[in-house]
C-alpha cells in the first residue's frame, strides 16, 4: 500500500496560503519580505531614523508658530474653541484655516499636556510617516532601489525638514494627500470602488487641513484613474462619480455645520469678508492665493516679500532655490524619459500610472506655486516634495536600466545629462550662499566632484562594459545630488533661531519675513453680530516648556488719563508683543501690562481686546487667558464692530482694550474714537483703556 507523506511544515493549508506566524511577521518588520534585497529593510529603517532625528532634534525647544500654538492652547481649555479652531478660549474669532491640524495637535496636548514637544510630536509622526508611506508606494511599482531613493530624497528636502519642525498645518496636509494617493493607486490596480472612496475621504480631510491647496492633486488623481483603472469606461466614470460625492461630503461637512450655526452663537471666521467659511474657501484661501488681492477675495496679494515674485522661475530664485529646487532638473528629465520608456505599455500598466500620478503631482504643484500671485510662503512647497522624490526614485531607476541595457545610443546620454543638470544647479545654489558657513562650501565641493565623477564614471562604465564602475558612479550621483539638500536640512534641524511663522532651511536669503497662517483677511466687509461668552476667565499660563509667546522686550509709555487703582511698577521689565496695524498698531504690550490685566480682570471672559492675531496669540500664550483679536491676522477683518464692543462691555465680559495712538485704520477708527472718549486710560500703559458697563450709554 502506498502511503501519503504528510505535507511539509511550510506547505500552505488547503484553500489558501499559510499565514505567517506572529514571530515571522515581527521578523519581516525588520528584515522585509523574502523577495526583497537583504539591504532594503535595514536601509529603510536607517532612513526613518534619520528622518525622525532631523524632524525631532531638540524637540523640547521648538517654538513653532505662536498663531497656531495659541489656538491649540485655547482648544485645550474649551471644546467649543477646539471645534471651531478659535484663536481664543472665549471663541471670539477663528484662525484663518480649517481646524483639522489644530485638532491633531490639540488631542496630543490634551493627552500629554501643553508644551513644545507635545505639539511637535504629531508633526514628527506624520513627517516620518510620509517618508515610510512614499517608500512603500514607490517600492511596490519600481522596486526597493527606487523606493529607497524616493524616501531619502523626501527626508532630505530642506523645506520639509524646516516645516516639520513647526506647528503650521502643512506636514499633516502632505500626509493626508499621500494617504489619498496610496488609496487611489490601490483602486487603479484592483478596480474596486472602496479604495477610491477612501482616497476621496483622505483628500477631504486634507481640505479641512488647508482648504483649496489639498485640491491641487485632484486633476491628476481623476485622470490617472480614468485612464489606467482595470475597469470598463462606464464603471470608471460611475466610480469617479461616487468618489466625488464622498469628496464633497468629507470636505464640506465642517464648513456646512459652521455656516449653518447662527453667527451670534459661534466665533467670527477669521480671514473672511462676510463671516462665512465659504467666503474663506473661495476667497482668502482660494482664488485670493492664486490671483492676489481684490476687494472680493480677501487676500493681501503679492507674496514677493516671502517667496519672491510670481513667475515660471520663482522656485529657482534666491529665496526658494535652496528650499526645494535641487532635484527639479533631474526629476523633470527622469519623468519625460520614464514616460517614453513606458509609452507602449498597456493602458492599465501600473508603472506608467504611477509615473503619471507622481509626475502630475510634481508639475501641478510647480505651476501653482510658481505662478500664484497671492500670498505665498516658502514652506507651501513642501507639498511638492513627494512628487519630486517619487519621480527621482522611479524615473531614475528606469533611466539607469535603459542606460545600462538599452541598445539605442540616445539612452546612453539621458541619465548622465539628468545628473549633470542637477549637479550644476546644486553648485550654483551653493555658490549663492558661499561664506555663510563651512558646511555649504564643503557641500559645494562634494557636489561638484561627486557629480563629475558620476557622469564620467557612468559613461566610461557604459562604453567599457564595466558594471562595477557604473555602480560606484550611481552612488557618486546620489552623493552629488543630495550634498546640498543635506547641508540645508542639517542647518534647519540644528538652528536655534528658526522663524516659527515663516520657517525656511539654510542661511538667510532675505525671504524670512513673517507669515503665520497667511497675511490678513480682506478689506472690510459685513459682519454678523456674535454674542458674547459669559463666565469667568479661563485657563492658566501654559505649563512646561511653552512653544512660543515671548515677543521683543519693551514697555508702555505713560498716558495722560488715569484709572483709579494700583498698577504694577512701570519700571518692571517684561516681554512684549507688538500689534501691527489697525487698532493697537505700534502699541507695546508688556509683561507688566499683562500682570496688571490679570489682577484687574474682575471676572471678565476676555483679558483684553487687541488689534491683531499676532498680538493676541502672544498674550494668550503668556497669560493663559482668552484675548480678543478685533481685526484678525492683519487687523483688517471686520470681526469687531462698535455695537458688538458695547455689548461685550455692558455684559461685563470685556473691560480692557488696547487702541493705537493714531486712531486705528478703516472701520476700526470708529471703535478707537469711542473707546478714547468713553474709556478710562490706564496711566502706566500707553494705549490701554478700561471700560465698564456704566460707560455704555
Amino acid at each position: 500500500m502506498t502511503t501519503l507523506a504528510p505535507p511539509p511544515a511550510s506547505a500552505a493549508p488547503e484553500g489558501g496560503q499559510r499565514s505567517a506566524t506572529p514571530s515571522a511577521r515581527l521578523g519581516r518588520l525588520f528584515t522585509g519580505a523574502p523577495e526583497d534585497p537583504r539591504w532594503a529593510r535595514p536601509a529603510l529603517w536607517a532612513i526613518l531614523v534619520l528622518a525622525t532625528a532631523l524632524y525631532a532634534w531638540n524637540m523640547n525647544s521648538l517654538t513653532g508658530n505662536s498663531f497656531y500654538n495659541a489656538a491649540v492652547y485655547s482648544g485645550t481649555k474649551s471644546w467649543k474653541a477646539f471645534f471651531f479652531g478659535a484663536l481664543d478660549a472665549g471663541s471670539f474669532i477663528t484662525v484663518d484655516k480649517p481646524p483639522f491640524a489644530l485638532w491633531v495637535m490639540g488631542l496630543s496636548a490634551r493627552i500629554f499636556g501643553y508644551g513644545s514637544w507635545q505639539l511637535a510630536l504629531p508633526m514628527v509622526a506624520v513627517g516620518t510617516g510620509s517618508v515610510a508611506l512614499l517608500y512603500r508606494m514607490v517600492k511596490r511599482d519600481f522596486g526597493a532601489v527606487a523606493g529607497t531613493i524616493a524616501a531619502l530624497v523626501l527626508t532630505l528636502t530642506p523645506i520639509t525638514v524646516a516645516i516639520t519642525r513647526d506647528t503650521n498645518p502643512d506636514p499633516i496636509l502632505v500626509f493626508l494627500m499621500l494617504l489619498g494617493a496610496a488609496a487611489l493607486m490601490k483602486a487603479v490596480r484592483n478596480g474596486r470602488l472602496m479604495p477610491l472612496v477612501w482616497s476621496a475621504v483622505a483628500i477631504g480631510f486634507a481640505f479641512n487641513t488647508k482648504m483649496m491647496q489639498a485640491y491641487v492633486v485632484l486633476p491628476v488623481f481623476f485622470l490617472v484613474y480614468l485612464w489606467a483603472a482595470q475597469l470598463s469606461l462606464g464603471r470608471r466614470i460611475r466610480n469617479l462619480a461616487v468618489a466625488t460625492v464622498a469628496l464633497v461630503v468629507s470636505s464640506a461637512w465642517w464648513m456646512v455645520i459652521v455656516d449653518l450655526i447662527p453667527a451670534s452663537s459661534r466665533p467670527y471666521i477669521g480671514g473672511s469678508t462676510d463671516n462665512t467659511v465659504w467666503d474663506l474657501v473661495i476667497g482668502y484661501n482660494g482664488f485670493g492665493r492664486i490671483f492676489g488681492a481684490s476687494s472680493s477675495v480677501g487676500s493681501q496679494g503679492n507674496g514677493a516679500s516671502f517667496g519672491g515674485s510670481a513667475g515660471i522661475y520663482r522656485l529657482f530664485n534666491e529665496i526658494m532655490g535652496g528650499q526645494i529646487s535641487w532635484l527639479i532638473p533631474f526629476a523633470l528629465i527622469a519623468l519625460v524619459g520614464g514616460l517614453v520608456l513606458r509609452g507602449r505599455a498597456p493602458r492599465t500598466d501600473a508603472k506608467r500610472a504611477a509615473l503619471l500620478l507622481w509626475g502630475g503631482w510634481f508639475v501641478l504643484h510647480y505651476l501653482t506655486f510658481a505662478l500664484a500671485e497671492g500670498t505665498f510662503h516658502p514652506y507651501y512647497v513642501t507639498a511638492m516634495a513627494p512628487g519630486i522624490a517619487a519621480v527621482a526614485g522611479a524615473g531614475g531607476v528606469l533611466l539607469y536600466r535603459a542606460f545600462k541595457e538599452g541598445s539605442a545610443a540616445k539612452w546612453a546620454w539621458v541619465l548622465p545629462l539628468a545628473i549633470a543638470a542637477s549637479t550644476v544647479l546644486a553648485v550654483v545654489l551653493l555658490q549663492r550662499v558661499s561664506g555663510s558657513g563651512t558646511v555649504y562650501t564643503v557641500a559645494e565641493v562634494v557636489a561638484g566632484v561627486a557629480g563629475t565623477a558620476a557622469v564620467l564614471g557612468l559613461l566610461a562604465g557604459r562604453f567599457l562594459g564595466r558594471q562595477r564602475l557604473m555602480g560606484f558612479a550611481v552612488l557618486a550621483a546620489v552623493v552629488a545630488l543630495l550634498a546640498g539638500p543635506t547641508a540645508y536640512s542639517v542647518s534647519a534641524a540644528t538652528s536655534s533661531s528658526a522663524n516659527g511663522t515663516n520657517p525656511t532651511a539654510g542661511p538667510s536669503t532675505g525671504g524670512g519675513m513673517g507669515g503665520g497662517g497667511g497675511m490678513g483677511g480682506g478689506p472690510g466687509g459685513s459682519s454678523s453680530k456674535s454674542g458674547s461668552t459669559s463666565g469667568q476667565s479661563m485657563g492658566q499660563p501654559p505649563s512646561g516648556t511653552k512653544p512660543s509667546g515671548n515677543a521683543p522686550s519693551g514697555s508702555g509709555s505713560s498716558s495722560t488719563k488715569t484709572e483709579s487703582g494700583t498698577a504694577p511698577s512701570g519700571s518692571e521689565s517684561g516681554k512684549s508683543s507688538g500689534g501691527g496695524g489697525g487698532m493697537g498698531g505700534g502699541t507695546q504690550v508688556s509683561s507688566a501690562m499683562i500682570s496688571y490685566l490679570k489682577k484687574n480682570q474682575d471676572g471678565a471672559t476676555w483679558l483684553v481686546a487687541v488689534a491683531t492675531d499676532q498680538t493676541a496669540s502672544e498674550i494668550i500664550l503668556e497669560s493663559g487667558q482668552p484675548v480678543i483679536s478685533m481685526g484678525g491676522w492683519s487687523g483688517s477683518d471686520n470681526a469687531m464692530t462698535l455695537a458688538k464692543l458695547k455689548s461685550l462691555v455692558k455684559s461685563g465680559t470685556l473691560h480692557y482694550i488696547v487702541v493705537s495712538s493714531n486712531g486705528g485704520q478703516s472701520t476700526n477708527s470708529e471703535i478707537s474714537t469711542w473707546v478714547k472718549k468713553h474709556g478710562t486710560a490706564v496711566s502706566s500703559y500707553s494705549g490701554l483703556y478700561r471700560l465698564d458697563a456704566s460707560d455704555v450709554s
